[in-house]
This record gives structure tokens, sequence and C-alpha cells, in this order.
């Protein structure tokens, strides 16, 4: 083995954040399992490796006893053999560390070494890949359709992990995860909700979602910094994805407006939003202590008469004009039922006729 395979495992350090004392190690015990195979020795024997030279030594380490009846086996010498063997003074229990390398062992050594250094890196950039995705659990990542298989689109991610190192996967999008409004081609650049990461066969499994609340929440944060500082709050959020979303917001600083910071100027913020999910409708409302105006506001855009709330069975009736009804329940029920999500009230519409 010379220096330089050496300093090649310092640069994987680097360049894939492997621990180089992770590799030493494998390598170490690559290199004694080589010599007892190659040389039939059950001796317990250490290895050394100089890595400034690059040098690899086998030593014998010898006990010395004072019993002319040793055990060659255990690796045992009797003082005056030592004393005679290796021209030094020697007493009982001292350890003489003898060089047994033999000379053509260096090719074998390094042929052991790469093979255990290539099996070592597949196997810690497996385990790196999984901690560093398992961290960003929840979080948003952007990726690139790379293939699709049967309705389940693969996709290309990378994040910047430990040392600034980049880890690259390949991550899977289910069809149950997949908007309906979506087209997905090779090679297009989308947002995902990292959804799950787990482990199988001992191959990292990421879960993606184009569908969960979480990623319009995540997109609020990347497109309104007073969502990200805390400046703004994002209370609630219901999505039916690639239909309509909505959110609560509020603010406990005065002259901050939590509805209008969402909007931004001319509202280029949730427009930018939108244009990430296609077009996806969003509500957005701001937060009350009041259950009675908040519900209020989570029927917007329709019209309400009056709130009456059953605080024990948690049920708010609702009243609003006969020409409003169909617009507070929405298209298929879909209006009310995000303002039920939202709200986690259960949600009672009827029309001022009705109410009798």
């Amino acid at each position: 083995m010379n220096a330089e395979f050496l300093r090649a495992l310092e640069q994987l350090e680097k360049q894939r954040g492997i621990k180089k004392e992770i590799l030493l190690d494998a390598v170490n015990q690559a290199i004694l399992n080589a010599y007892k195979k190659n040389y039939g020795s059950n001796a317990d024997v250490e290895v050394n490796i100089d890595i400034k030279k690059g040098e690899i030594k086998i030593i014998n380490p010898i006990t010395i006893v004072d019993d002319e009846k040793i055990d060659i086996m255990d690796n045992e010498m009797t003082v005056e053999y030592a004393n005679r063997f290796f021209g030094k003074q020697y007493k009982e229990g001292d350890i003489v560390r003898e060089e047994i390398t033999p000379k053509d062992f260096g090719r074998i050594a390094t042929q052991a070494a790469r093979q255990i250094v290539v099996q070592k890196i597949k196997e810690a950039e497996k385990d790196i890949q999984y901690t560093e995705f398992k961290q960003r659990e929840t979080e948003m990542i952007t990726g690139e359709i790379g293939r699709m298989s049967k309705g389940t689109v693969y996709v290309d991610i990378s994040l910047i992990g430990e040392n600034s190192v980049t880890i690259s996967a390949e991550g899977i999008l289910p069809q149950s995860e997949q908007m309906a409004t979506d087209e997905y081609k090779l090679g297009k650049r989308m947002k995902f909700y990292i959804l799950e990461v787990k482990r199988n066969n001992n191959k990292s499994q990421i879960i993606l979602s184009r569908t969960h609340p979480g990623l319009v929440k995540r997109l609020f944060e990347t497109e309104v910094p007073e969502i990200f500082d805390g400046t703004v709050e994002m209370v609630g959020i219901s999505r039916e994805a690639g239909s309509r979303t909505k959110i609560s917001v509020k603010t406990n600083i005065k002259d901050v407006d939590p509805i209008g910071a969402c909007v931004g100027s001319k509202g280029q913020r949730v427009k930018n939003i939108v244009d990430e999910i296609n077009n996806e409708k969003i509500d957005i409302i701001e937060f009350d202590e009041n259950v009675a105006d908040y519900i209020t506001s989570a029927l917007s855009p329709a019209k309400v008469l009056s709130v009456d709330i059953d605080e024990e069975n948690k049920i708010a009736k609702v009243i609003v004009p006969d020409d409003k009804l169909s617009l507070a329940i929405g298209k298929e029920g879909q209006n009310a039922r995000l303002a039920a999500k939202l709200t986690n009230w259960k949600i009672d519409i009827k029309c001022e006729s009705q109410d009798i």
C-alpha cells in the first residue's frame, strides 16, 4: 500500500463525508483477515498502518513469562529465551512486539484494502443518504423528473449535507401523492414535500408528495419572509390538492397585516405559490380567537348572517342568505368541508328560509 492510497481516504472524507477513521478501521480488519487467510495463521497478530509513509506491518505481540512451559498459540515466550533471542533484558509481563510482515504481503494487503474500501464506501454512502434525508422529513425539496414506471414518478433529488457534501438520491412520487393537474415530463424541475424516509433492504426509500398540505405551507415559508422569521404565523391549513386550499394566519405585532404579507405587492407572493401548484385556488383568512368570527371568515367568499356556537359538541350552526347557500357549501361541499378542517369545527350550514 502506498501513501497515495491513504491520501485517497482523506479525499473521500472531504468529498463524500465518509470518516477516514471508519475506513481505516475497516482496512485494518481486512488486512488482518487477508494475512490469516493467506498465511494460515490463527495467532493474535496486529496490523500497524503508518499513514504518512503508507507502510503496513504485521506485528506479533509476545508476552514474556517466567515459565518453561509456554503456550506458543498464546504468543508467549520465556524470559530466558527472550533475552537470548532479542538481546535485551526482559522481565515477566513485558510485551515484545515482533514484526513478522511477509516479504510479498504488500500486494495482498493493498488488494484486500481496496476491496473493503469499495464495500465500506457503498455502505457509508447509504447510511449518510438515509440519515441526511431522514432529517429533512416534512421539508420541501426541488427535484427533476428522472423516470416513470407503472404510474409512479421517480425524481432525482439532492441536498447539501455535513461538510458541504452533496448527497444525491432518487425520490418516489406514488400515484396517491400526485396532483391530477400536474404534468410530469422527463427533465422537468418541480418542488416536492418529503413525506417519509424509510429503509427497505438497507436502501433508502424517500417518499415524496405534491398533494400534502405541508407543501403549500413550505411554499409560503419560502415566499413570505414574515412567515419564515415568525412575524406572521400560519395557524391552520386545509387542502384539496389541485383544487383549493384555505390557510389562516395571524401576527402579534402591531401594524403588520398578515394577509397582506402573504399576498405580497401586487399579489406577487401568492401568485408564485399558485403557479407552482398549477393555479390551485388559495383562500387566505386572518385567524380570530372568536370562533364565530373565525368560522365566518373560513367560509369566505360566502356571506354569513349568523353563527350559533355549540361549545359542548363543537358544532357551529351557520345561517347564510338564500342566494348564497350554494356558494357557502361550495361545489360538492368543498368550501364547507375545507372550512371545517381549517377551524376544527363541525359546520352545519342553512339558508335563511330554512331557519324557522
